[in-house]
């Protein structure tokens, strides 16, 4: 029963966090909308709208707009820059969220077929938690965040223990390194036998 009641209550969770996402990127998408107009003067510049955006709008979008124009993008573009980080940090949201409620549901049925099962689901959050490692130093590596970031120390932290030997083994293809595509799947294997045997 408790199991019901908790598994339901983070289903309303995603529900709520959806439909948030969901209005609030469509308020975005229109004041994106404007702001590009007002940067790009198809709005009246001395007008009302263009200097409420100006003085209030504006100052939220200076570093999305550092980061086009550092990029060697235009500074109008920034609205647009910042509503697709919205929606994609929004679909990672929902994602995780999903994930965590699929999580708990394996857990709360682990637990009622006994130890064996448990220690299976556990085995396979550990690998997982790797792989997603793995992951987000790849996604890192693209966007080119320092290794020694606070946000990205955990999965040096978890992963370098792997990829450290496979890099001795893997030479790298050109500039592009295919030792965690390597580790990725080892992990997987790993984690198959793992489970087979418990």
């Amino acid at each position: 029963m408790i199991v019901a009641n908790v598994l339901d209550i983070m289903d309303l969770v995603v529900q709520v966090v959806r439909s948030a996402l969901f209005w609030g990127a469509a308020v975005l998408a229109l004041v994106a909308a404007v702001d590009w107009m007002v940067r790009t003067r198809r709005v009246n510049p001395f007008g009302p709208v263009a200097r409420f955006f100006r003085a209030s709008v504006d100052p939220l979008l200076a570093p999305i707009e550092r980061r086009v124009v550092r990029a060697g993008g235009m500074p109008a573009s920034a609205p647009w820059w910042a509503l697709i980080a919205v929606i994609v940090g929004g679909i990672a949201l929902l994602s995780v969220l999903a994930y965590v409620r699929d999580l708990f549901r394996d857990l709360f049925v682990a637990t009622g077929a006994g130890p064996s099962q448990v220690a299976r689901v556990l085995v396979a959050w550990v690998f997982v938690l790797l792989q997603v490692a793995l992951l987000v130093r790849v996604l890192a590596s693209w966007v080119r965040v320092s290794p020694y970031s606070r946000w990205l120390r955990w999965s040096f932290r978890l992963t370098e223990w792997l990829l450290r030997p496979l890099r001795q083994l893997i030479p790298p293809m050109g500039t592009i390194d295919v030792t965690p595509l390597v580790a990725y799947f080892v992990l997987s294997l790993v984690a198959r036998a793992v489970q087979s045997a418990i």
